[in-house]
C-alpha cells in the first residue's frame, strides 16, 4: 500500500484524504494547528454555491473595485504597502480579464461535479452539518446590477446550471422575512448551505476511524524528495523534530502553498485574500422567526448570508488584500452589521460573533490542482472564496492524477 502525506487539515485537505482513503493509500495528514478546521474553513458563508461561480476578473467588478479603495467601509480594502507578490498577483489578475468567460464556466461546471461528490461523501460517511437544500437567492438592488445578472446567468447555463429569473413580488414569495422591495432576482434551488465547521471536522473524525492519521498540533519546516519517495520533516508542539518518509505528499495548504511551493521550486501564485464573517445568534423566538431561511447573496453589498440550524445566522464578506494578517478589524465587520440592522432589524446585534480568515485567492481563481516538478509532489490548492464549493470534486482530481 502506498503511503501519501497531505499538508492541512483544512476543507481541501481533509477531502483529499477521504478520496485517498477510499482508493487504498495509506494517508497522513499534517497541520500546523491544534485542531482540524479552524483557519479558512471555520466560519465562511456557509454557502455551497455554484450561482457564486463567477469569477471576479471582470471589468466592470475591477472599475468598481477601484472606486472602493479609498471608501473606508466599501467591500473591498487594500493594503498599499509595496509588496512583490501582491505586485505579481494583481499584475496576473488584471491579464485574467481575457479569460473571464471561460473560467466561470468552468467554475460553474467543477461546482456542479462537486456537489455531487459531497453527496456521495454525504451518504457514505453519514455526517451532519446543519446542511439546508433552501436554495440560492441573489437580490438586486439597482437595475444595472440586474441587468450584468443576466450576462452573468447565461455564462453559468452554459457550465450547466439551472436557475429561476425573478420579479421583486416573487422574491418576497420565496423570502417572507425581506422587507425591502429589489429590481429582481435569481433563485438557484440546487444550491444548499451548511457549516463548513462541522462538515470538515466531522468527516475528519469519520476517516480517522477508517486509518488516516492526524499529525495536529505539527509544523511541516521542511520536505525532501528523491526518485521514490518524500521526506517530511516535522516538529510537533512540544516535541523535537522527526522524518517521515511517504511515496508522495499533496498540499493542501491553503495561503501557506505559496512558501510550500518555493521551497519545492514550484511556482504556486496564491495571494491571501481576507474575508470577514459575523454570526448572529437566534437566542429567542422571535429571532428565529425574522431570520430568512433562505440564503441570500446581495450582490451589490457583496454579502452572503447562510441559516445555520436553528439558532445561529451567519453574515459574511468583504475582501481585504493586506497580506497574512488575520486581525479582525471593526470597520470591516460594521458593514455586515449594518446590513443585517438594515435588512432584518428585529434580529440582535450585540452578542455577534466575528471572525476573519485568508481565501488562497489565485488570480484566475481556478483551483491549481497540478503535478509538481518534483517526483511525487502534488497541489490541491487555491479554491480562493469557493472553497467549501469546489473541494469535493478537486479532492477527486487530484486522486485521479495520483492513481494515473
Amino acid at each position: 500500500m502506498k503511503s501519501i502525506a497531505i499538508i492541512g487539515a483544512g476543507v481541501t485537505g481533509v477531502t483529499t484524504a477521504y478520496i485517498l482513503n477510499q482508493l487504498g493509500y495509506k494517508v497522513t495528514v499534517f497541520e500546523k494547528q491544534r485542531y482540524a478546521s479552524v483557519m479558512t474553513s471555520y466560519a465562511n458563508g456557509g454557502q455551497l454555491s455554484a450561482s457564486n461561480a463567477e469569477v471576479w476578473n471582470h471589468f466592470g467588478t475591477i472599475f468598481k473595485a477601484a472606486s472602493w479603495l479609498f471608501k473606508k467601509e466599501a467591500p473591498l480594502k487594500m493594503n498599499y504597502w509595496p509588496d512583490g507578490h501582491k505586485i505579481s498577483w494583481i499584475s496576473e489578475f488584471l491579464l485574467q480579464t481575457r479569460n473571464y468567460r471561460k473560467n466561470t464556466i468552468a467554475t460553474t461546471r467543477i461546482a456542479i461535479e462537486s456537489r455531487k461528490q459531497m453527496q456521495k461523501i454525504i451518504d457514505d460517511a453519514g455526517i451532519d452539518f446543519d446542511k439546508s437544500d433552501c436554495g440560492i437567492l441573489h437580490i438586486y438592488n439597482s437595475q444595472r446590477e440586474f441587468d450584468h445578472a443576466h450576462r452573468v446567468n447565461a455564462l453559468l447555463a452554459e457550465g450547466g446550471l439551472e436557475r429561476r429569473r425573478l420579479s421583486g413580488s416573487e422574491i418576497l414569495e420565496i423570502e417572507p422575512s425581506l422587507t425591502k422591495k429589489f429590481v429582481g432576482g435569481y433563485y438557484t434551488k440546487t444550491d444548499s448551505t451548511g457549516d463548513i465547521h462541522k462538515f470538515t471536522s466531522n468527516l475528519a473524525d469519520v476517516i480517522s476511524t477508517r486509518g488516516v492519521e492526524f499529525k495536529l498540533w505539527t509544523d511541516v519546516t521542511d520536505i525532501k524528495t528523491s526518485t521514490h519517495e518524500v521526506e517530511i520533516v516535522s516538529q510537533t508542539h512540544g516535541l523535537e523534530e522527526r522524518a517521515d518518509r511517504f511515496n508522495a505528499v499533496v498540499i493542501c495548504a491553503g495561503v501557506a502553498s505559496h512558501k510550500f511551493g518555493r521551497k519545492l521550486g514550484d511556482r504556486i501564485n496564491i495571494y491571501p485574500v481576507k474575508g470577514y464573517s459575523i454570526t448572529v445568534p437566534l437566542s429567542d423566538s422571535i429571532a428565529q422567526q425574522k431570520a430568512p431561511m433562505v440564503s441570500l447573496l446581495d450582490d451589490e453589498a457583496k454579502i452572503v448570508t447562510s441559516r445555520l440550524g436553528r439558532d445561529r445566522f451567519r453574515v459574511a464578506g468583504t475582501a481585504e488584500i493586506a497580506g497574512y494578517n488575520l486581525d479582525i478589524v471593526d470597520a470591516r465587520i460594521k458593514p455586515l452589521t449594518l446590513w443585517v440592522e438594515c435588512n432584518f432589524p428585529e434580529l440582535p446585534s450585540k452578542d455577534i460573533k466575528p471572525w476573519a480568515g485568508l481565501r488562497p485567492m489565485r488570480p484566475n481563481m481556478i483551483p491549481l490542482v497540478a503535478k509538481g516538478r518534483k517526483p511525487n509532489i502534488f497541489y490541491n490548492t487555491g479554491h480562493g472564496h469557493l472553497g467549501w464549493t469546489l473541494a469535493c470534486y478537486t479532492a477527486n482530481m487530484v486522486g485521479e492524477l495520483i492513481a494515473n
